[in-house]
């Protein structure tokens, strides 16, 4: 029951850039959210602090769904609450006020998996960031939007992006048969180039959710009935790789970010470059192959 926003606060995304980033954006109108519920620092009371967890769940769907819709110049689609929480937001993301849309309940159980697989289950930096900002006590609402600010980063929640954008590096330099070369890169120390997605600060084998990733990937592809050539070179660049002895010793194996850019480009999230030219459409039936941003 905490999906909508102050109407105040909408006026925000008009101040941005087109094509800004939408972790800029979350940082700045998350922040905001405290400007709006200034009660919850000055008043240590349990209740509030609860309400305003409730707020901060509720509202982060409904704030980077404006995000998304404030870059392709579409309509704000309001919050529907009779909807699933994954429902709701591929709701907002992808309906258009003049036409009839329908969420593919599949691809909703897909997107509430990511979800699930991407919630805080260990003292990242993002984590960390938040919690450092709360130990002065300060507005909720402001400790998460730094937290944002870290989860920015291409080693932390923009991980995945950078997975997709080494991809197509590979795909540019010839695809499959590009990726012996690839490997030879990352071993050589003296090359800035890094594998994306492999590897993890606490997961020293394999990561257990990247097994599921994958599979969640192989679904919605198989649902929207897409053929995505980064899941070929992906698959094939682990396959390679994890029988590579220079990866095996170092524990270098694929993490949850791996494959989750590709299945939330298929769903129709899109990767977002600082300039990049959007085409405004009206997308009314089910998500098509697209590309992502790192603020889910």
């Amino acid at each position: 029951m905490h999906t909508l926003i102050h109407e105040q606060l909408i006026q925000f995304y008009r101040g941005f850039r087109h094509d800004a980033h939408p972790m800029a954006i979350m940082c700045g109108v998350v922040g905001a959210l405290s400007a709006f519920y200034p009660e919850v620092a000055e008043v240590r009371n349990p209740e509030q602090q609860l309400r305003a967890c409730y707020r901060l769940i509720a509202k982060m769907p409904t704030l980077a769904a404006m995000a998304y819709k404030t870059s392709i110049g579409q309509p704000i689609i309001y919050p529907r609450n009779d909807l699933s929480y994954a429902e709701n937001f591929l709701h907002m993301m992808f309906a258009v006020p003049s036409e009839r849309y329908e969420v593919d309940p599949e691809l909703a159980r897909a997107l509430e998996i990511i979800f699930i697989l991407h919630l805080d289950h260990e003292q990242n930096a993002s984590t960390s960031t938040v919690r450092t900002a709360g130990s002065s006590q300060a507005n909720p609402f402001a400790c998460v939007a730094s937290g944002i600010a870290a989860l920015w980063g291409p080693a932390h929640g923009g991980a995945n992006e950078a997975v997709l954008k080494m991809l197509q590096e590979i795909q540019d330099m010839g695809g499959v048969e590009a990726i012996p070369r690839v490997l030879e890169r990352a071993r050589d120390r003296n090359d800035p180039f890094r594998l994306m997605g492999f590897g993890h600060r606490v997961y020293k084998t394999h990561d257990p959710r990247a097994k599921l990733m994958r599979q969640v990937t192989m679904r919605v592809l198989e649902k929207l009935h897409v053929k995505d050539p980064l899941l070929e070179i992906a698959m094939e660049l682990e396959r390679v790789a994890l029988t590579d002895e220079y990866f095996i010793k170092r524990n270098l194996y694929p993490n949850v970010d791996y494959y989750s850019g590709i299945v939330l480009r298929a769903l129709g999230i899109p990767v977002v470059s600082h300039g990049e030219k959007k085409d405004i459409v009206q997308r009314n039936a089910t998500p098509s192959c697209g590309t992502f941003p790192s603020f889910l």
